[in-house]
Order: C-alpha cells, then structure tokens, then sequence
C-alpha cells in the first residue's frame, strides 16, 4: 500500500472515530495475574503494540495526570497509561508531573508547600490553560480506577519514596497491571528487590545495559526496555527481543512532530522497525497507525476487550 493511501486511510480513520466510534466504545486491558501482564508485555513477535499515553493523553477539555483524562483516552484505543506521582507536603501520594502547580492548576508554588486538603481547594487546568472541572487526585483514587480498563506505566518523580509507591500498588491489588518506571539501573535494583514480581520499566540501549542491571538483581522477564526518544540503532532492537524484552519507544516531541508534519504512518514504521510501544503526546493518531499495524498482522489478543457504552 503506497504511502499516500496508507496517509489518506489514517486521516479518514481519524474522522470516523473521532465523530463516531470514539464516543461509543472503550478499549479496556485486563489481567487476572501478575504473570498474564508479564507474558503480554514481554516481546513477541505475535504481541500487539500499544500507545503509552503520556501523561494520561491530555486533550482539550482534558488535563494531565487525571481519571476522566484516562477514561477519554480509552475510547480511542488500549492504552497504557504513562502517569506521574509527586508528593504532598503531609506525604500523600499525588497526581502531578510538574515540582509545581502553576502550568497545570490554578494554584501557584512548589506542590510540597502544600497538604493533600490544600490541593483539593484547586482545579486541574487543560494544556491550553483552560480550568476544568477536575481535582487533583490521589495514587490510590488512579489506582482503583485502573482496574481492568488498563495498564499503568508509574513516573515516580524526585524525592517520592519507591517503598511508597509499592505499598500503594500492593494496597489497591493493583500488581496486575502497574509498571514501576525507573530511570538507571539502581534505582530498577531498589524496586526488584521491594517487589520482585512487579514488571519494571528500566531505561536500556543494550546488552551493557542489561547485565549490568541484572547483576543488580532485575531479572530480563521483568523488565519492559525504555530504548529513548529517537530510533536505536537496529542492533539494539536485536538484542533486547532476543532476551524477550519488549521495547518502549518515545515519540513525545521530535518523532510526533515528524509525524503530525509529515504524516502519521510514521507510527506504523516505527513498530514495524523493531519499537513495541509508543509512548507519545498523540496517543490517538498514533494508536490508530498501531490498530491498523495489527489488523494488517491479524494479531489478536485475549486481553484486549471491547466494550460498548451508552
């Protein structure tokens, strides 16, 4: 299929979901067990790929960090949910990615200078700076509200204890489907080593990244490769699938600026190069390019339902 078409196609699929479909079905991930999330995020030829909603996929009406934002994303196509945790001045787990709150709240100053009591007096704004109805929430109140609709990827930011964001995960019976990202191989140790059956995403370019990780004790099974925010090289796709490492690709700023310029089959491209998820700011038009990739394979899988909605 020419590129042209292939443009034309996604452009079209676009529209029809956007003015129709979208608001008539959820994509929904669902897990009985830590190891059925092990087994669909380890690499395989068969897997489908998947959108990683950065921050949530924030839309117009629809800001960061947020459940309604979750629950938009979902009409769209499964989603794994990239989301950012901070923490309040009285050490409650919160939904924010920003050490302030003036880009993303109607509040101004650093998050830590406030109580959970004193945040919940703010509104959530949109990218676009507009206030919306929406609070900002609590890990557990995300959490709770995951379950089998999808599948967390926890962005614990600076300073917020790992064994906190554990026993979270533990508390909310949340281990079949939360990932714990972390950014170098200690920080991946720490979190093996608290919960050794929870699956991690670990950043790795290779092969010196990987052993060097496992000699810290992360096991290969556990870990879901973050591989950057541009193309690897082909050789370390190579690598990590041979080790049944699934590979998350970041397209959020250059690669999905190419793509909204000079088209969205990028997408399609990168999965076919060697990327497993995408984790991107346009989750929509990029899920669409990953839906088509994988009715083009006729990959299917058991977790992945559909769900009509009134």
């Amino acid at each position: 299929m020419s590129t042209t078409i292939r443009s034309f196609l996604s452009s079209l699929m676009i529209l029809v979901f956007l003015n129709s479909f979208a608001q008539q079905k959820e994509y929904l991930l669902q897990f009985k067990t830590t190891k059925e999330l092990h087994r669909f995020l380890s690499y395989s030829k068969n897997a489908i790929p998947l959108v990683s909603a950065h921050r949530g996929g924030p839309v117009k009406g629809f800001p960061e960090n947020c459940t309604a934002t979750f629950a938009n994303s979902i009409k769209y196509n499964p989603t794994i949910v990239e989301t950012d945790i901070a923490l309040s001045k009285d050490s409650v787990l919160v939904m924010m990615h920003d050490n302030t709150l003036d880009r993303t709240t109607t509040g101004t100053g650093k998050i830590e200078n406030y109580t959970y009591q004193e945040l919940q007096q703010l509104y959530l704004e949109d990218n676009d700076g507009n206030k919306t109805p929406y609070k900002i929430e609590t890990l557990d109140e995300v959490l709770k509200w995951g379950k089998d609709k999808v599948v967390y990827n926890l962005d614990v930011k600076k300073g917020v204890p790992m064994q906190m964001i554990i026993d979270a995960v533990r508390r909310n019976k949340a281990e079949a489907y939360s990932v714990i990202i972390t950014y170098n191989a200690n920080q991946a140790a720490e979190v093996a080593k608290l919960a050794p059956d929870l699956m991690i995403s670990v950043s790795a370019r290779g092969k010196e990244d990987v052993v060097r990780m496992e000699n810290l004790g992360v096991k290969a099974d556990k870990m879901i490769a973050f591989v950057g925010v541009s193309e690897p090289k082909p050789e370390v796709y190579e690598y990590l699938h041979s080790r049944k490492i699934a590979c998350i690709l970041g397209t959020m700023g250059n690669i999905d600026k190419s793509a909204a310029t000079n088209g969205d089959v990028l997408y399609y491209k990168l999965i076919e190069n060697g990327a497993n998820v995408l984790s991107s700011d346009r989750h929509i038009e990029a899920g669409i390019q990953l839906m088509m990739y994988a009715d083009d394979k006729k990959l299917k899988s058991k977790h992945i339902k559909i769900q009509q909605v009134q």
